[in-house]
């Protein structure tokens, strides 16, 4: 049955009239720091410049955003809370994602990039992969096991929803300051996922064999031996055994039809778009649902 909680959260927020505050994130989206009942918001906007150049465009980064998102927490993950709403600008209605902050005076975010900075002060920690198991294994104030499990469980997911950009400040850990706890933090950043650069028009005219290839030739940015990893041909493989671990751990928590359901329930969005959503994401969760039998 799918989950109500997630599935109300579809309805658009009009986040106009919010109290702005000064943009302090990073990233490379158009974005506010908005304030909405009380809580904080980093809200995404798509970007005009690029969807006129389109080289590198995030048009639709309020959907990716919103479903990678709540694929993650229907699977059972900690995850950033995110809401789709509206935003009118210079009267333009804008889509956006409004993805509620989860730090606070107590709660801070450390994303890996700064851990692999402090780990290791003579080298350079990029995306290979090889490199962040040796900063997993090597820092003295991160759980080691438990972070590998937490990465190798984001991976299978981030396969699921086809995100190009797990960089190493798109995850990390969040200290609390009174406790000293640290922990993996929420879930955050989807925006690479599900093909944002892909317009309505462009989907409508994609056929079968188009989309299996889209679904299939799907890069993380994480790299093996200084290439991209193709997730799928990476998880068919069955080589890296903490991978194959997550696939076991989780495959069962992949609910396909609540996820169809989810996505069945966004309003702002076009049918065809919706199909496409769901016959990505159904195509390489048999895939994944083909090697968890296996192994």
């Amino acid at each position: 049955m799918p989950n109500k909680k997630l599935i109300g959260a579809n309805k658009m927020i009009d986040f106009t009239n919010a109290i702005e505050e000064f943009n302090n994130y990073k990233g490379s989206e158009k974005k506010k720091t908005l304030i909405y009942n009380d809580k904080k918001y980093l809200v995404k906007f798509p970007d005009p410049v690029r969807e006129k150049n389109k080289n590198i465009s995030y048009i639709n980064n309020a959907f990716s955003e919103y479903i990678g998102s709540n694929v993650f927490k229907i699977v059972g993950f900690k995850t950033q809370n995110t809401v789709l709403g509206k935003y009118n600008y210079n009267g333009k209605e804008k889509i956006v994602c409004a993805c509620e902050d989860f730090t606070d005076n107590d709660n801070i975010l450390y994303e890996f990039e700064n851990l692999a900075l402090s780990t290791n002060p003579d080298k350079k920690i990029e995306t290979e992969l090889n490199d962040i198991m040796e900063v997993i294994e090597e820092s003295k104030m991160i759980h080691t096991e438990e972070t590998k499990q937490k990465f190798w469980d984001m991976f299978v997911i981030d396969s699921l929803i086809g995100n190009t950009d797990r960089h190493n400040g798109n995850w990390g850990f969040l200290l609390n300051k009174s406790t000293g706890k640290v922990e993996f933090s929420p879930i955050y950043d989807c925006g690479s996922a599900l093909n944002p650069m892909l317009e309505d028009d462009e989907i409508e005219k994609i056929n079968e064999i188009e989309l299996k290839n889209l679904a299939m030739n799907c890069y993380s940015c994480l790299k093996e031996d200084g290439k991209k990893i193709n997730y799928m041909t990476y998880i068919k493989q069955m080589n890296n055994e903490n991978c194959n671990k997550a696939i076991k751990r989780i495959f069962k928590s992949i609910k396909l039809k609540e996820i169809e359901s989810f996505i069945d329930e966004i309003n702002s969005m076009t049918k065809a778009r919706k199909e496409f959503y769901q016959n990505l994401i159904k195509q390489r969760y048999e895939i994944i649902e083909l090697v968890y039998y296996k192994i």
